[in-house]
Protein backbone atom coordinates (compact mmCIF):
# COMPACT_ATOMS: atom_id res chain seq x y z
CA UNK A 1 0.00 0.00 0.00
CA UNK A 2 1.32 3.23 -1.12
CA UNK A 3 1.45 6.15 1.61
CA UNK A 4 -1.01 8.95 1.07
CA UNK A 5 -0.18 12.55 1.87
CA UNK A 6 -2.19 15.07 2.93
CA UNK A 7 -2.05 18.95 3.76
CA UNK A 8 -5.28 19.46 5.63
CA UNK A 9 -6.28 22.14 8.23
CA UNK A 10 -8.13 24.35 5.80
CA UNK A 11 -10.61 23.57 7.76
CA UNK A 12 -9.90 20.79 9.83
CA UNK A 13 -13.95 20.29 9.76
CA UNK A 14 -13.75 18.90 5.95
CA UNK A 15 -9.91 17.43 6.35
CA UNK A 16 -11.69 14.60 9.35
CA UNK A 17 -13.78 13.87 6.32
CA UNK A 18 -11.10 12.69 4.22
CA UNK A 19 -9.31 11.18 7.07
CA UNK A 20 -13.00 8.76 7.29
CA UNK A 21 -12.89 8.62 3.80
CA UNK A 22 -9.89 7.45 3.16
CA UNK A 23 -9.43 4.69 5.80
CA UNK A 24 -13.26 3.41 5.12
CA UNK A 25 -12.08 3.42 1.61
CA UNK A 26 -9.21 0.99 2.23
CA UNK A 27 -11.26 -0.96 4.99
CA UNK A 28 -14.02 -1.40 1.73
CA UNK A 29 -10.90 -2.95 -0.23
CA UNK A 30 -8.60 -5.05 2.01
CA UNK A 31 -11.43 -5.84 5.08
CA UNK A 32 -10.16 -6.50 9.11
CA UNK A 33 -8.20 -4.35 10.57
CA UNK A 34 -6.54 -2.38 7.43
CA UNK A 35 -6.34 0.99 7.25
CA UNK A 36 -4.49 3.83 5.38
CA UNK A 37 -1.44 4.74 5.42
CA UNK A 38 -1.87 8.47 6.01
CA UNK A 39 1.08 11.44 6.28
CA UNK A 40 -0.88 14.54 7.78
CA UNK A 41 0.31 18.17 7.83
CA UNK A 42 -2.44 20.23 8.92
CA UNK A 43 -1.37 24.38 8.75
CA UNK A 44 -3.49 26.55 11.23
CA UNK A 45 -6.46 27.79 8.92
CA UNK A 46 -6.62 31.52 10.57
CA UNK A 47 -3.19 32.35 8.65
CA UNK A 48 -3.86 30.93 5.35
CA UNK A 49 -7.49 32.82 5.23
CA UNK A 50 -6.47 35.94 5.85
CA UNK A 51 -3.90 35.63 3.23
CA UNK A 52 -6.17 34.66 1.09
CA UNK A 53 -8.50 37.15 1.48
CA UNK A 54 -5.56 39.90 0.93
CA UNK A 55 -4.62 38.47 -2.38
CA UNK A 56 -1.20 37.08 -1.02
CA UNK A 57 -1.06 33.94 -3.03
CA UNK A 58 2.73 33.66 -3.12
CA UNK A 59 2.85 33.64 0.62
CA UNK A 60 0.20 30.82 1.05
CA UNK A 61 1.95 29.03 -1.75
CA UNK A 62 5.27 29.20 0.43
CA UNK A 63 3.11 28.15 3.80
CA UNK A 64 1.76 25.08 1.62
CA UNK A 65 5.08 24.12 -0.30
CA UNK A 66 6.88 23.68 3.55
CA UNK A 67 3.95 21.45 4.77
CA UNK A 68 4.08 19.48 1.37
CA UNK A 69 8.05 18.99 2.16
CA UNK A 70 7.29 17.56 5.46
CA UNK A 71 4.86 15.25 3.88
CA UNK A 72 7.23 14.49 1.54
CA UNK A 73 10.00 14.14 4.29
CA UNK A 74 7.19 11.77 6.14
CA UNK A 75 7.21 9.14 3.32
CA UNK A 76 4.22 10.26 1.58
CA UNK A 77 4.17 8.97 -2.21
CA UNK A 78 1.53 11.27 -3.44
CA UNK A 79 -0.34 14.20 -1.90
CA UNK A 80 -3.79 15.56 -1.66
CA UNK A 81 -4.10 19.26 -0.43
CA UNK A 82 -7.33 18.94 0.68
CA UNK A 83 -9.21 21.99 -0.29
CA UNK A 84 -10.48 22.94 -3.57
CA UNK A 85 -9.74 26.66 -3.38
CA UNK A 86 -5.67 26.38 -2.70
CA UNK A 87 -5.56 24.64 -5.61
CA UNK A 88 -4.89 27.96 -7.16
CA UNK A 89 -0.91 27.29 -5.97
CA UNK A 90 -0.96 23.87 -6.49
CA UNK A 91 1.36 24.39 -9.59
CA UNK A 92 3.77 26.24 -6.76
CA UNK A 93 3.35 23.43 -4.62
CA UNK A 94 4.36 20.65 -6.56
CA UNK A 95 7.07 22.52 -7.67
CA UNK A 96 8.98 22.28 -4.23
CA UNK A 97 8.39 18.41 -4.27
CA UNK A 98 9.43 15.44 -6.26
CA UNK A 99 5.93 13.14 -5.56
CA UNK A 100 3.04 13.93 -7.93
CA UNK A 101 -0.03 15.98 -6.83
CA UNK A 102 -3.22 14.71 -7.25
CA UNK A 103 -5.19 17.42 -8.42
CA UNK A 104 -8.92 17.78 -6.92
CA UNK A 105 -10.59 19.37 -10.28
CA UNK A 106 -9.02 16.10 -12.52
CA UNK A 107 -10.01 13.84 -10.16
CA UNK A 108 -13.33 15.25 -10.69
CA UNK A 109 -13.22 15.81 -14.21
CA UNK A 110 -12.46 12.43 -14.82
CA UNK A 111 -15.67 11.42 -12.65
CA UNK A 112 -17.47 13.59 -14.64
CA UNK A 113 -16.68 13.21 -17.91
CA UNK A 114 -17.33 8.73 -17.54
CA UNK A 115 -20.58 9.99 -16.62
CA UNK A 116 -21.31 11.80 -19.80
CA UNK A 117 -22.01 15.27 -18.10
CA UNK A 118 -20.98 18.13 -20.11
CA UNK A 119 -22.57 20.72 -18.71
CA UNK A 120 -22.00 21.55 -15.14
CA UNK A 121 -22.59 23.59 -12.35
CA UNK A 122 -20.20 24.60 -9.42
CA UNK A 123 -19.99 26.12 -6.41
CA UNK A 124 -17.04 27.24 -3.98
CA UNK A 125 -15.64 29.67 -2.75
CA UNK A 126 -15.68 33.53 -4.89
CA UNK A 127 -11.95 32.62 -5.46
CA UNK A 128 -13.04 28.87 -6.91
CA UNK A 129 -15.99 30.26 -8.58
CA UNK A 130 -15.06 32.71 -10.17
CA UNK A 131 -10.68 32.43 -11.36
CA UNK A 132 -10.05 30.37 -14.08
CA UNK A 133 -7.25 27.97 -12.13
CA UNK A 134 -10.06 25.75 -11.63
CA UNK A 135 -12.91 25.81 -14.45
CA UNK A 136 -9.87 25.88 -16.68
CA UNK A 137 -9.06 22.03 -15.32
CA UNK A 138 -12.68 21.20 -16.31
CA UNK A 139 -13.02 23.10 -19.08
CA UNK A 140 -9.56 21.18 -20.76
CA UNK A 141 -11.77 18.28 -20.53
CA UNK A 142 -14.58 19.35 -22.66
CA UNK A 143 -16.78 20.72 -19.93
CA UNK A 144 -19.17 23.93 -20.28
CA UNK A 145 -19.11 25.47 -16.34
CA UNK A 146 -21.61 27.19 -15.09
CA UNK A 147 -21.51 29.48 -12.02
CA UNK A 148 -24.16 31.45 -9.80
CA UNK A 149 -25.47 34.73 -10.28
CA UNK A 150 -23.12 37.59 -8.39
CA UNK A 151 -25.42 37.76 -5.34
CA UNK A 152 -25.45 33.78 -5.12
CA UNK A 153 -21.70 33.97 -5.15
CA UNK A 154 -21.70 35.86 -2.03
CA UNK A 155 -24.14 34.16 -0.35
CA UNK A 156 -22.04 30.41 -0.93
CA UNK A 157 -19.07 31.98 -0.23
CA UNK A 158 -19.81 34.05 2.94
CA UNK A 159 -21.47 30.61 4.23
CA UNK A 160 -18.18 28.87 4.03
CA UNK A 161 -16.73 31.01 5.86
CA UNK A 162 -18.36 32.34 8.24
CA UNK A 163 -20.52 29.03 9.12
CA UNK A 164 -19.20 25.91 7.58
CA UNK A 165 -15.54 26.21 8.45
CA UNK A 166 -16.48 26.43 11.76
CA UNK A 167 -18.69 23.83 11.97
CA UNK A 168 -21.98 25.41 12.15
CA UNK A 169 -24.79 23.57 9.81
CA UNK A 170 -27.73 26.05 9.36
CA UNK A 171 -30.78 25.18 8.01
CA UNK A 172 -31.45 28.49 6.53
CA UNK A 173 -28.17 28.34 4.80
CA UNK A 174 -29.13 24.78 3.56
CA UNK A 175 -32.66 26.06 2.02
CA UNK A 176 -30.60 29.20 0.27
CA UNK A 177 -27.78 26.51 -1.48
CA UNK A 178 -30.37 24.35 -2.68
CA UNK A 179 -32.15 27.08 -3.84
CA UNK A 180 -29.22 27.99 -5.79
CA UNK A 181 -28.78 24.19 -7.34
CA UNK A 182 -32.22 24.52 -8.47
CA UNK A 183 -31.08 27.81 -10.64
CA UNK A 184 -28.30 26.44 -12.06
CA UNK A 185 -30.06 23.10 -13.19
CA UNK A 186 -32.93 25.43 -14.48
CA UNK A 187 -30.09 26.87 -16.72
CA UNK A 188 -29.14 23.99 -17.76
CA UNK A 189 -26.76 22.35 -15.34
CA UNK A 190 -26.93 18.37 -15.67
CA UNK A 191 -25.04 18.24 -12.45
CA UNK A 192 -23.07 20.44 -9.74
CA UNK A 193 -19.74 20.02 -8.14
CA UNK A 194 -19.60 21.02 -4.23
CA UNK A 195 -16.14 22.60 -5.28
CA UNK A 196 -15.80 23.25 -1.73
CA UNK A 197 -14.92 20.66 0.87
CA UNK A 198 -17.24 21.61 3.54
CA UNK A 199 -20.10 22.37 1.16
CA UNK A 200 -20.78 18.21 1.73
CA UNK A 201 -21.44 19.78 5.24
CA UNK A 202 -24.32 21.32 4.53
CA UNK A 203 -26.03 19.69 1.44
CA UNK A 204 -26.12 16.22 0.70
CA UNK A 205 -27.61 13.82 -2.95
CA UNK A 206 -31.05 12.96 -0.72
CA UNK A 207 -31.45 16.66 -0.28
CA UNK A 208 -32.22 17.07 -4.45
CA UNK A 209 -32.73 15.29 -7.28
CA UNK A 210 -29.95 17.06 -9.01
CA UNK A 211 -27.25 14.98 -9.44
CA UNK A 212 -24.21 16.71 -7.16
CA UNK A 213 -20.70 15.89 -7.12
CA UNK A 214 -19.07 15.70 -3.88
CA UNK A 215 -15.22 16.33 -4.67
CA UNK A 216 -13.91 15.33 -1.42
CA UNK A 217 -14.87 11.65 -1.79
CA UNK A 218 -14.31 12.00 -5.33
CA UNK A 219 -10.28 13.02 -4.39
CA UNK A 220 -10.39 10.64 -1.33
CA UNK A 221 -11.88 7.72 -3.71
CA UNK A 222 -9.22 8.27 -6.05
CA UNK A 223 -6.45 8.62 -4.11
CA UNK A 224 -7.83 5.03 -2.50
CA UNK A 225 -7.40 3.64 -6.10
CA UNK A 226 -3.90 5.40 -6.22
CA UNK A 227 -2.56 3.93 -3.12
CA UNK A 228 -3.42 0.46 -3.85
CA UNK A 229 -2.24 0.48 -7.69
CA UNK A 230 -6.00 0.43 -8.74
CA UNK A 231 -4.95 3.21 -10.89
CA UNK A 232 -2.01 4.82 -11.95
CA UNK A 233 -0.06 7.29 -9.94
CA UNK A 234 -1.11 11.19 -11.62
CA UNK A 235 2.03 12.42 -13.41
CA UNK A 236 3.36 15.78 -11.96
CA UNK A 237 1.56 18.83 -12.08
CA UNK A 238 2.92 21.06 -14.88
CA UNK A 239 4.55 24.37 -12.87
CA UNK A 240 6.25 27.30 -14.65
CA UNK A 241 9.74 25.54 -13.65
CA UNK A 242 8.22 22.69 -16.21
Amino acid sequence: MKTIGLIGGMSWESTQSYYRALNEGIKAVLGGLHSAKIALYSVDFADIEALQHRGEWEQTAAILGDAALAVQNAGADFLLICTNTMHKVAPQIQARIDIPVLHIAEATANVLVADGIKRVGLLGTRFTMEQDFYKSRLQAQGMDVLIPREHERAIIHDVIYSELCLGIVDKSSKAKYLDIVSQLSANGAQAIILGCTEIALLIQQQDTDVPLYDTTAIHASQAVAAALDKIPLPGRLMTGSD
